[in-house]
């Protein structure tokens, strides 16, 4: 059996604790008590606490009860006062039958920490049964011709008392020719005997009455009688014999109804009817006893199924009778043999579900097994399954704890079906198995977690105060109120910015509303973090970024740089007559503070004063000739350009041209030899020209440079907030020069911007910087005229 256990580390567990129990009962020793049996319940056995040495507050605190075998409720105990009392009668016979001493084994449970005292209590014996024939009347036929001193066995009677309480004497009624003689069996029960003292005379007295008196112990004694009833025969000298005196057998317990379990023999000398032999039960309590004798061959087999663990020895008395009367007798010890027929008892004592996450060790079930089965089938192994964190560990006798092994974790697994499996080492083996449900309560161990680190949101400008632009949404794995998330805004790490202003964020559910209508012209995108705290205690947090990215909407007209429309002087291009077709005229620069395709902007000549002579280029702003000048067309002429951009609805502005056509545009500039007396006073005409066209020019650039200074003011104002910055990229931040040429005489620089909000990379020509003067000079008309085409740098 060692080898067998030496297989497994379970089983080594359970022989290590075998062993640590028996260490364990030979150095301690039980707190014993002992009260007479039928004792009133409410009685006090003692004071169990200061027995075993325990304060009284120890028993609340420690969570202290009895625990008897079966859960049983024998005895209870008085935690306030550490007092052990009955909690009913008790019977010594039925608890303990013939056994003696009566010893109740029970045990003090001290759940919290798991702690176990053995006690003991005994049941004293009182002499509260009288003893009982199993009979009323004894029938003997004693032949005349029995010799005095002759023995006759009588039926014995039962008291279910011990020890001096039961049997003790049998007496018989007063009589000349028989007395009792009481004997000893070996059992240690006293046993009768009739002794013949005088012959008996049929023809004097053919039959005698004699009343059997049995006789305890007790204070003061009970008795119990019978009736003896002698028939008085005929002559019969031999009475039969058992072959053997003691019939010793050995029965298993489970063998089937009807089997034989042994055959008795005995012989009689006598011839005819009193040599022979019938065969029967002396006690003749077939309604005890679970065999019955055949009297003819004397074959006792077994009528009733037997149960070792109810009675493991029978001693039954066979007599054999003559037919004269004559009587021999003989004992069949009969011994039950255990088999494995009872599966192990679980006794659960205490549970803890649920049982907190992330706890070390802790105790979560204590238990005790029982098996009434003897030997290796008495024996028996604990176990549960191997794939939980859980482990049974031996504590006390055939007490078991149940322990966490580490730490559980609710997320992972909030239910744990555990099966113990109690199993015996008889053969076959028998096992039982009992579940039972942990369940894991929850430790705030787990951070709220975003669906996403950062959340990218769109918002188009001059949105309405109070909209939804978006929702943050973060999970806890958590449950009850360590899973229920709180969001916040977090503080911006950039002080210029306001958060509080911009926008405002749903407690509950992480709905984000915009608080005021946004610009994307002033502020094109921010971005701020938000937190996500449960309600544990003490609290988790997380934290993801939000960026918000306002869309463009057309809210911004185009603006005409050039020409000014200021309402002043309007400035006056001039053409040469003998200026060929797609001549440039002049071109109409303008710009859009929307972006993307709000910026995109065309141009559309809507009236001239001769219509067919110029046209405007669409994309461009270029005005040009459209055809040959003749002397027939007007010297004077006005055009209005409008400007479109491509929103929607689209916006658009006008802009107002003036063109003069010259003729001998470049006569002041390249005189002839032989023409120049002729030509003094077309030259004094091209010098007033020329001052006219610069003190025009002039003025226009003061209002370019006033134009360029309020925008600034207005766009340092902005800056704190947002604006236009120079991209990353292939894009640097240089200046697009707009050099003035043909009929102006300065030159222009624009700041460009890369749209980042738009995603279409458009340019935005956003303000004018300080104008370059060119130079005055002379020179041939076809240059003057290049320079005129060239204006502002758009050819």
């Amino acid at each position: 059996m060692e080898t067998a256990l030496a297989k497994t580390p379970r089983k080594r567990q359970v022989m290590f604790l075998a062993i640590l129990l028996l260490l364990w009962e030979a150095g301690s020793e039980a707190v014993r008590y002992s009260i007479p049996e039928e004792t009133e319940s409410g009685y006090s056995v003692g004071n169990l606490a200061k027995d075993l040495g325990l304060g009284v507050e120890e028993l609340a605190t420690r969570g202290a009860r009895i625990h008897y075998k079966g859960n049983k409720e024998l005895l209870q105990l008085d935690i306030k006062n550490g007092n052990l009392l009955l909690y009913k009668k008790l019977d010594r016979e039925v608890l303990c039958g013939a056994t003696e001493p009566c010893i109740l084994h029970f045990q003090l449970l001290l759940e919290n920490p798991v702690q176990f005292f053995q006690a003991d209590l005994q049941l004293a014996d009182i002499n509260d049964h009288s003893p009982e024939f199993p009979e009323r009347e004894m029938l003997l036929k004693i032949s005349e011709g029995t010799q005095p001193g002759t023995v006759f066995p009588l039926k014995i009677a039962q008291d279910f008392d011990i020890g001096s309480n039961t049997v003790q004497n049998y007496t018989i009624s007063p009589n000349s020719h028989f007395h009792v003689a009481t004997h000893n069996r070996g059992d240690g029960r006293k046993y009768p005997e009739l002794v013949l003292d005088k012959a008996l005379d049929r023809e004097e007295r053919p039959e005698l009455s004699l009343t059997l008196t049995a006789l305890d112990g007790g204070a003061p004694p009970r008795s119990g009688t019978t009736t003896v009833r002698i028939v008085v025969l005929d002559n019969n000298d031999n009475a039969p014999e058992f072959l053997q005196s003691l019939y010793e057998v050995q029965v298993p317990e489970n063998s089937p109804l009807n089997s034989l379990i042994v055959a008795v023999s005995a012989r009689d000398v006598d011839a005819g009817a009193y040599g022979t032999v019938a065969y029967a039960l002396f006690q003749g309590d077939e309604v005890t006893q679970p065999f019955v004798v055949d009297q003819i061959t004397g074959e006792i087999r077994l009528k009733r199924a037997l149960d070792f663990e109810a009675t493991p020895y029978y001693n039954l008395e066979i007599v054999a009778t003559d037919g004269g009367g004559l009587s021999g007798k003989c004992t069949v010890a009969i011994e039950v043999v255990d088999v494995n027929d009872n599966a192990p008892e679980l006794t659960l004592s205490t549970l803890s579900s649920p049982t907190p996450e992330n706890a070390p060790e802790t105790v979560v079930a204590v238990f005790s097994v029982s098996d009434t089965d003897s030997g290796d089938n008495g024996r028996m192994i604990c176990s549960i399954q191997n794939d939980l964190p859980f482990l049974l560990k031996p504590t006390f006798k055939n007490f078991y704890t149940l322990v966490t092994q580490r730490k559980l974790d609710r997320e992972s697994q909030a239910e744990y079906n555990i099966t113990i499996t109690v199993s015996d080492l008889g053969t076959p083996r028998l096992k039982t198995e009992y579940n039972i449900t942990i369940l894991v309560s929850d430790v705030n161990d787990n951070a709220p977690a975003f669906t996403q680190t950062s959340y990218t949101l769109f918002v188009r400008e001059n949105n309405s105060p109070a909209l939804h632009i978006g929702t943050v949404s973060a999970t806890d794995r958590d449950s009850g109120t360590n899973a229920q998330v709180t969001y916040s805004l977090l503080p911006l790490q950039d002080t210029h910015l306001s958060l509080a202003s911009l926008v405002s964020i749903n407690a509950d559910n992480g709905h984000l509303f915009a608080l005021r209508s946004l610009d994307y012209e002033a502020l094109q995108a921010f971005e701020f973090r938000v937190g996500a705290t449960d309600r544990g205690s003490p609290a988790l947090s997380s934290e993801a970024l939000v960026r918000v990215l306002v869309l463009d909407a057309n809210d911004n007209s185009p603006f005409v740089l050039y020409p000014l429309q200021n309402g002043s002087t309007p400035c006056t291009e001039l053409v040469p007559r003998a200026a060929e077709p797609g001549y440039l005229v002049t071109k109409v620069v303008a710009v859009d503070g929307d972006s993307g395709q709000n910026a995109w902007l065309s141009f559309q000549l809507l009236k001239a004063t001769e219509p067919g002579l110029f046209g405007v280029w669409a994309h461009n702003g270029e005005v040009r000739t459209a055809r040959l000048l003749s002397e027939r067309d007007a010297a004077k002429h006005r055009l209005l350009v409008l400007v479109k951009d491509n929103g929607e609805p689209p916006r658009s502005a006008t802009a107002t041209l003036h063109v003069l056509l010259v003729d001998g545009f470049s006569q002041p500039y390249l005189p002839l030899p032989e023409a120049a007396p002729a030509q003094a006073q077309a030259d004094s005409l091209t010098v007033y020209l020329v001052v006219a066209l610069a003190s025009v020019s002039s003025l226009f650039l003061f209002s370019v440079l006033l134009f360029v200074a309020v925008r600034l003011c207005r766009r340092n104002r902005a800056a704190s907030v947002g604006g236009c910055s120079v991209p990353e990229g292939p894009f640097p931040g240089h200046l697009v020069d707009v050099s003035g040429t043909g009929t102006l005489s300065q030159s222009y620089q624009y700041e460009v911007c890369l749209s980042g909000g738009s995603g279409t990379n458009e340019f935005k020509f956003l303000k004018p910087i300080i104008p370059n003067f060119l130079p005055q000079g002379t020179g041939d008309e076809v240059g003057k005229t290049t320079a005129f085409r060239n204006s502002f740098g758009f050819n």
